[in-house]
C-alpha cells in the first residue's frame, strides 16, 4: 500500500511537473502564428502609412506573420472595440491614437469599451504636432493679430480632419485660451480639410504638421502656431503657441500600441522589446522623422499608461469647461 501511494505520488509531481514543462514551452513559442495589428481608420492615411512600416519591422523582430487590418469607422471607436473583445493572447494588437486611448470617453454618450479598463499597454511611439495656420484670403500675420481681428468682431471658421480629432479639439482649447470663438468646420480627414483652406473657403485650419509643412514653406498658407511646447523639426522657425503667449498650450496627435485586457505580462514583455528594436531600424526612424513624429520620452508599458490616463483627464476636464455636448 505504502509502495502504491509513493507510486501515485511520484506520478502526480510528475504530472504537474510535465503540465509546468508545457505551460512554460508554450509561452517561450509565443508568437507561433500570424499577429494582427489593428488599424482603427481607413487605409491610404498616414497613420495607416506608419502603421505598416512598424508591422514590417514588428514582422522582423518576432519572426512571424503580421498582418495589418484597418477596422476604420465611428472616430476608431470600431477599431478599438474589436481590440478590446479579442483574446488577450497577444495576437491581437492595436496601433492606437489619442482618440481611443484617451479622448472619445469624453466624447461619446456611449462605449462599448473604455481606454483604461480595455486595453494593456504596450508602448508609446510618440507625438504628432499640429499647426495652427492662416489661409491667403485672411488679413493677419501672427497670433496677435489674429485674437485682435476675432475680437474686433469677425467671424472666423476653422477647419479641422473631424469631430474629436486632435485638430478638432486644439481648436476648442485655443478658443478657452485665447478668449475668442473661432466657429468649427469639420471635413473627413486632413486633405479636404487643408483643400479648403488653400482655396479660400475657410479661413484658418489646426491640421497635423505633416499635412501642412508643404503649404507652409510654399507660401501657400501661414503659420501661426505650433500646439506642441516644443517646436517641430518640420517646421524649426515656427514658434509655439506657449512661446506666443498661451502659455502651457500642448496639443498633439500620440501613437501607442495597445493590447487587449488581461494579456500574459511575458507576452508584453515580448512585444515592448520587439518594438523598441524596429523603432531603431533606419527605414522607419526615417518615416516617422519624415512625418513630424517626435519619440516618446520613455518606451516602457508604465509611461504609455500614463500618459493615458493624464490625457484622459486632461480632456475630460477640458470639455467639460467648455461645456462640449457628447455624441
Amino acid at each position: 500500500m505504502k509502495l502504491r501511494r509513493m507510486a501515485g505520488s511520484a506520478m502526480s509531481v510528475a504530472a504537474v511537473s510535465f503540465a509546468i514543462a508545457c505551460s512554460s514551452a508554450a509561452r517561450a513559442e509565443y508568437p507561433d502564428r500570424p499577429v494582427k495589428l489593428i488599424v482603427p481608420f481607413a487605409a491610404g492615411g498616414p497613420t495607416d502609412a506608419l502603421a505598416r512600416n512598424l508591422a514590417e519591422g514588428l514582422r522582423v523582430q518576432l519572426k512571424q506573420t503580421v498582418v495589418v487590418e484597418n477596422k476604420g469607422g465611428a472616430g476608431a471607436n470600431i477599431g478599438a472595440e474589436y481590440t478590446a473583445n479579442s483574446p488577450a493572447d497577444g495576437y491581437t494588437l492595436m496601433f492606437g491614437t489619442s482618440g481611443p486611448l484617451a479622448i472619445n470617453v469624453s466624447l461619446y454618450r456611449k462605449l462599448n469599451y473604455d481606454p483604461i479598463k480595455s486595453f494593456d499597454p504596450v508602448i508609446m511611439l510618440g507625438k504628432l504636432p499640429n499647426v495652427l495656420s492662416a489661409g491667403p484670403g485672411l488679413p493677419v500675420k501672427d497670433l496677435k493679430e489674429l485674437i485682435a481681428y476675432a475680437k474686433a468682431g469677425n467671424k472666423l471658421n476653422y477647419s479641422s480632419s473631424g469631430v474629436g480629432a486632435s485638430t478638432h479639439l486644439s481648436g476648442i482649447l485655443f478658443n478657452s485660451e485665447a478668449g475668442i470663438d473661432l466657429q468649427h468646420v469639420s471635413y473627413r480627414g486632413a486633405a479636404p480639410a487643408m483643400t479648403d483652406l488653400l482655396g479660400g473657403q475657410v479661413p484658418l485650419s489646426f491640421s497635423d504638421v505633416y499635412s501642412s509643412a508643404p503649404h507652409i514653406k510654399s507660401g501657400a498658407i501661414r503659420a501661426i502656431g505650433v500646439t506642441t511646447r516644443e517646436r517641430t523639426p518640420l517646421l524649426p522657425d515656427v514658434p509655439t503657441l506657449d512661446e506666443l503667449g498661451l502659455k502651457g498650450f500642448d496639443v498633439s496627435v500620440f501613437f501607442g500600441i495597445v493590447v487587449p485586457k488581461g494579456t500574459p505580462p511575458e507576452v508584453i514583455a515580448t512585444l515592448n522589446a520587439a518594438f523598441r528594436e524596429a523603432i531603431k531600424d533606419p527605414a522607419i526612424k526615417a518615416a516617422m522623422d519624415q512625418q513630424g513624429i517626435i519619440p516618446a520620452q520613455s518606451s516602457t508599458p508604465a509611461y504609455l499608461a500614463e500618459f493615458m490616463a493624464s490625457e484622459t483627464l486632461h480632456w475630460r476636464s477640458v470639455l467639460t469647461q467648455v461645456g462640449f455636448e457628447q455624441q
